[in-house]
């Protein structure tokens, strides 16, 4: 989807905002067996807001969220 279309954009959040809240994730998901006070990690849409948020980013694609939720959390 073209982001112009739903008018996203960059840094709406900062570098050091994503960073640590994409840490917190990646802390519960090791210390909480997959899961945290808002879900199972593998279904929460967490981290594909931040992405929207800090990189202007939109993921809709199953197997892409999948991808980049697997190398955030590993």
């Amino acid at each position: 989807m073209d982001s112009n279309k739903t008018e996203l954009q960059p840094d709406i959040t900062n570098k050091e905002v994503f960073e640590r809240e994409l840490a917190l994730c990646r802390t519960l998901y090791r210390e909480n067996d997959g899961k945290c006070g808002w879900g199972k990690c593998a279904d929460c849409g967490v981290i594909p807001l931040l992405f929207r948020l800090h990189k202007g980013q939109l993921l809709e694609d199953p197997d892409e969220i999948m991808s980049i939720k697997k190398s955030i959390l590993k």
